[in-house]
């Protein structure tokens, strides 16, 4: 069985012993297919808390909380945390419960999408064919590099891990299999740290016994009903017609069908785009008060609009998210006339969506906003006969973009940004 020492790269037929002759490292990964696969997921392990803990070595070794101060939720948190029954999205105050000398920090998002930045970079230095999944993961096709990188992509994905480490210093955990299905679902099998891969030949066997709710697409709602129908495990789905599991469940069918057999035709797709941009703030006591609402709403709409800018996208949808202070959350969603980056645009088309939820009694513990429907810039605020004043409102952005960008983002504002 082929192997590949995780620490120098070398590669071996089989393990040789508990250290390895090169380098005396312990660390090896193997597996028959290992020099056949070509298909990886990479995802950051615990990566807003390793990143803190980059950059901070006193809090190494304790236990890290990402997340927004008293009444906020948990936005990540490090392994030593999870030990004690952490998880991302966990009210703050039940975290703290759970661990009251946990180290909580506020997110610093503009550091993590530099650092995320760097990681992707690196990926990109091995392989063009890069899909980003989120800000900490992605999905790299390695098909066609091994003479340019002098081994297969099992030793090519080991030494970036390795340079990952010792030149960003946080760690990643690698997914390897034939297909993106199977690659995510790798990724996940080691953490942290890890090296896992999933080949054709045990692949189907390996889907078999899992709970179905591993399959990309099924969620609560989904999962419920098809354990309901007696599927509970991925290997049911075997016993059923794609056109049987089409009529029962819809379009959604097929794909259950086809990744119950390790099937997925889906490419890495190196411009895939994120489908929304959003920015959304945890209020330290409940808000009612539609003025104060508004203000915080604009804030949020000018971070959105910037992010739009940097990520060079407009939207051509806006949705606005409230959650009351009895948790229940509520999104509402406005397609615009036409696609936009300004802040403004998208501010009205939120502020109306608001006008319909908020009447000064009811409180709310978040608001956020999202930019909906990404289309490339250039094709956002085209010149309107009806809308004369568009062209002054691009360049006033513009400037404004422009100073931000050159003394950081609180140097100007503009008076909405402030509750009279």
């Amino acid at each position: 069985m082929s192997a590949v020492c995780r620490d120098c790269a070398r590669t071996y037929d089989a393990v040789p012993g508990n250290e390895c002759p090169a380098c005396g490292g312990t660390r090896f990964f193997a597996h028959p297919e290992l020099f056949d696969l070509e298909i990886a997921h990479i995802d950051c392990d615990a990566f807003y808390a390793s990143v803190e803990k980059c950059d901070n070595p006193d809090i190494r070794g304790k236990p890290v909380i990402v997340g927004g101060g008293r009444r906020g939720v948990v936005s990540a948190c490090c392994y030593i945390a999870r030990i004690y029954g952490i998880r991302s999205a966990m009210p703050m105050f039940k975290a703290l419960a759970a661990c009251p000398d946990a180290v909580v920090i506020r997110p610093d998002m503009e550091k993590y999408r530099r650092v995320g930045h760097q990681v992707r970079e690196l990926m990109q230095s091995v392989t063009p064919l890069v899909e980003p999944i989120s800000i900490d993961e992605a999905f790299l096709d390695l098909s066609g590099t091994r003479k340019l990188h002098h081994g297969a992509p099992a030793v090519t994905l080991v030494k970036l891990a390795k340079r990952i480490e010792d030149e960003i210093g946080i760690n990643v955990s690698v997914g390897l299999s034939f297909n993106k299905f199977l690659a995510k679902l790798s990724s996940d099998l080691d953490k942290p740290r890890g090296f896992a891969a999933v080949g054709r030949a045990e692949a189907v066997e390996f889907l078999a016994e899992k709970p179905v709710g591993i399959l990309w697409g099924v969620g609560r709602a989904l999962r419920t009903k098809l354990e309901r129908d007696g599927i509970s495990k991925v290997g049911d789905l075997h016993k059923y017609e794609e056109r049987e599991l089409v009529a029962r469940y819809g379009a959604i069918g097929t794909r259950l069908k086809r990744f119950s057999e390790a099937k997925d035709v889906r490419s890495v797709d190196p411009e895939s785009i994120a489908k929304s941009i959003s920015a959304e703030t945890t209020f330290e006591d409940d808000v009612g008060d539609t003025d104060a609402l508004r203000v915080t709403l604009w804030g949020l709409s000018e971070k959105v609009a910037r992010r739009l800018g940097r990520a060079g996208y407009a939207c051509d949808g806006v949705q606005l998210k409230l959650k009351a202070a009895d948790f229940k959350t509520i999104t509402r969603s406005r397609k615009l006339s036409g696609p936009t980056k300004l802040a403004d645009e998208i501010y009205k088309a939120a502020e109306a969506l608001l006008a319909g939820e908020a009447d000064g009694k009811k409180l709310y513990r978040l608001i956020g906003v999202g930019a909906e429907r990404l289309l490339p810039a250039e094709d956002a605020d085209q010149p309107d006969l009806a809308d004369p004043d568009r062209g002054k409102r691009v360049r006033v952005a513009d400037a404004i973009d422009a100073v931000r960008n050159k003394f950081g983002d609180g140097a100007i504002g503009k008076g909405r940004g402030f509750k009279g």
